[in-house]
């Protein structure tokens, strides 16, 4: 069966694919980035462990979003395809999922925290700090383990969509990040955008361990770029990575 999605979603998925590696967010294929048709009801997403070099637009496998089931592509998708599918079910505004075992998000995932808000880079695009989930328990690991790492987002976030808006990312404990967006290359972004306050955020507190900013720069920061009064770049341009 052949799915047909929007016009442009092959290749948005596929060049923010190709973008992983070349953004230094990926050893090897450890990362993926998928993008949503909610029209057509399915999902693009990369196939697993095939070298980003070697793709091409046709590898990317189309997923239903309503169950999981593969209906279109020659290949086995991403073993996180699950967890992309549970977080499109969970929250409507997501367009597109970044996912990545970029070196300083996976340190704090493996440290079990959150990533603080230290400064303006980070409140400029997360308007808290990114979270880090519970460990996920036996049970959850021993039977749909993917969609259960999807889960315990959608749970610490209490499933709620502005929430998900508000901080577009998470982190898994032990595993590493997630972020999203409406587009598949912004979620992307976040992705960057998420590893480069962890390295920011480490530094940080090798230097000053305890360093908290005052919440008034920090909300002044978050709603000159987001919200009804943001006034930050110019709306027929697009930003470079």
């Amino acid at each position: 069966m052949t799915a047909h999605v929007r016009a442009g979603l092959r290749h948005e998925v596929l060049d923010a694919n190709l973008t992983i590696p070349q953004a230094g967010l990926a050893t090897l294929t450890w990362g993926n980035v998928s993008g949503v048709d909610r029209e057509a009801g399915v999902f693009l997403i990369k196939p697993s462990g095939v070298p980003y070099t070697d793709l091409a637009p046709d590898d990317l496998v189309t997923v239903r979003l309503s169950d999981g089931k593969i209906i279109d592509g020659n290949l086995r998708p991403s073993t996180d395809t699950e967890t992309h599918r549970c977080l499109y079910l969970a929250f409507p505004s997501i367009g597109g999922i970044t996912h990545t075992h970029s070196t300083h998000a996976v340190a704090f995932a493996q440290a079990r925290r959150d990533i603080p808000v230290l400064g303006t880079t980070h409140a400029d695009t997360f308007n808290g700090p990114i979270p880090c989930t519970p460990d996920l328990t036996p049970d959850q690991c021993t039977k749909n383990y993917e969609y259960n790492t999807g889960q315990v987002i959608v749970d610490m976030l209490d499933g709620d969509d502005h929430q998900a808006t508000e901080v577009p990312a998470a982190l898994v404990a032990n595993h590493g990040p997630f972020t999203w967006a409406t587009t598949p290359r912004t979620s992307l972004e976040h992705a960057i955008i998420c590893e480069a306050v962890a390295d920011i955020a480490i530094n940080t507190l090798a230097l000053a361990p305890t360093a908290p900013p005052p919440p008034h720069l920090l909300a002044r920061h978050y709603t000159r770029k987001h919200g009804p009064d943001a006034y930050y770049g110019n709306p027929d341009t697009t930003a470079a990575l």
